[in-house]
């Protein structure tokens, strides 16, 4: 077993002849909370059940402008990204056309684009969680040795927030907060850096968690 990343040595090798891809959802609708992370899975779900038993499952929560009231507007661009090995293309694709609802807001899906996961030398997730470890310390150290439980070399950090303190983040799941932080990992070779996109690090990838994308002079693309 990889420690702490829920993935066997059997499941990597087995990853490795079906490699992961990224759909890509466009969606219309109005609003959305802006913390969306479980209401977005559990909608998701709802739809496609067999989605619950997918691992690895990786789910982007959906960008949008904050309305400073707990909110988020969505734009013409708005969408969510899903991760998956290639084998299930068809069972993601059932996606395509729900009309779902979060909290209080409806949303409708688009037809996805499909695309492989591309190599980057900088690699950033807005929240990592890793249970147990809610300081910056000692959460850089346990992501340390997820990063190298799965052989993955590059440089770890977390970002500074406005006010030059790490960036700590927070979701909810039900009726618990659980913290988190922005993680960054640079100086990442090509075979590694797909790795972590396939994998991520902590806990909660479903909800939008431990999900890696590109960026570029500290912005997410």
């Amino acid at each position: 077993m990889i420690a702490s990343t829920g993935f066997s040595a059997s499941q990597v090798v087995s990853d490795k002849l079906n490699p992961c891809i990224e759909f890509s959802f466009p969606v219309l609708g109005k609003s959305l909370p802006a913390d969306h992370n479980y209401g977005l899975y559990a909608a998701l779900v709802h739809h496609v059940p067999e989605l619950h038993q997918q691992n690895p499952l990786s789910i982007l929560t959906i960008p949008g402008f904050p309305d400073r009231e707990g909110k988020i507007n969505l734009t013409q661009y708005s969408c969510f990204k899903i991760r998956v090995p290639v084998t299930k293309i068809p069972l993601v694709y059932q996606l395509a056309g729900k009309r779902i609802t979060i909290g209080k807001h409806e949303i409708q899906i688009g037809i996805p684009e499909i695309s492989i996961l591309k190599p980057a030398q900088q690699l950033k997730s807005r929240i990592v969680i890793i249970k147990g470890y809610t300081e910056p310390d000692s959460f850089l150290k346990a992501a340390q040795r997820q990063l190298e439980s799965l052989e993955i070399s590059g440089n770890l950090s977390i970002p500074l927030n406005w006010q030059g303190q790490p960036s700590r983040k927070t979701i909810k799941v039900k009726r618990y907060t659980i913290v988190g932080f922005t993680t960054k990992v640079s100086e990442l070779n090509p075979e590694d850096s797909l790795k972590l996109q396939t994998y991520g690090l902590g806990g909660k990838r479903r909800m939008g968690c431990g999900i890696f994308v590109s960026c570029q002079g500290g912005q997410n693309v």
